[in-house]
């Protein structure tokens, strides 16, 4: 719930196509003339709700291709993932693996970023992404849209992945590369899922613990044929 006598934030995205960043505004600043805080570009601040804006990121992507994008029941929250490279390759793998929708908080950076462009090559154009400064609304609009939560965490509830009767549709939550997710984002997940490791370390990198655990997902969410 939202704190009492502090306004909510509205979303606003930069009109300039080179950009098009997502970012939060205050409401006493909508109308106002602004600078876009990716590009600095200067821009009024006006309300974009998030089903305008994934339609309009899913439409901009058909138009490129000619060909609407197969995109399957799944949505994923990153949260604290400080490295830009492991955020494009986030978005490289969320686009090879069907994702519907890839929701960035906390520290985790968002396009348009170098580094992200370098290790997405493109994919940050393909996924319908937006970002949210508190996890923890980003996860309960997630789970208000009807996906239901699972942590990639190596917890003491977790289970293997491949070993679980994955929901549908389905949010991944991933956290920080060094803290791992939050105790109270972990609270909320329904279940927990873990990679098992047969070395000296007891976890990957954070991007190739999802590319091994989103391409499970994609199989079992994919209708049958």
């Amino acid at each position: 719930m939202h704190p009492p006598g502090i306004p909510a934030l509205e979303m606003s995205r930069c009109p300039s196509e080179r950009c098009a960043a997502v970012f939060e505004v205050s409401p006493d600043r909508l109308g106002r003339n602004i600078r876009c805080p990716a590009c600095h570009s200067p821009m009024t601040a006006r309300p974009l709700g998030v089903e305008a804006k994934l339609v309009a990121q899913q439409q901009r992507v058909s138009g490129e291709s000619g060909l609407p994008l197969p995109r399957l029941p799944f949505a994923v929250l990153v949260d604290n993932v400080r490295s830009l490279w492991n955020v494009g390759s986030i978005f490289r793998t969320s686009d090879a693996c069907g994702v519907r929708e890839l929701v960035l908080s906390g520290i985790t950076g968002y396009p348009p970023r170098e580094q992200i462009a370098k290790t997405a090559l493109g994919a940050e154009r393909a996924v319908a992404w937006r970002y949210r400064a508190d996890a923890s609304s980003a996860l309960e609009e997630l789970t208000a849209a009807g996906y239901v939560p699972v942590a990639v965490e190596a917890t003491r509830e977790a289970r293997p992945f491949d070993q679980l009767d994955w929901p549908s549709p389905v949010c991944l939550v991933i956290g920080s590369e060094v803290a791992g997710i939050a105790p109270p984002m972990l609270e909320v997940c329904r279940h927990h899922v873990s990679i098992p490791m047969r070395g000296i370390k007891d976890s990957l990198n954070v991007a190739v613990a999802f590319g091994i655990v989103a391409q499970h997902v994609a199989r079992q969410l994919e209708p049958a044929a």
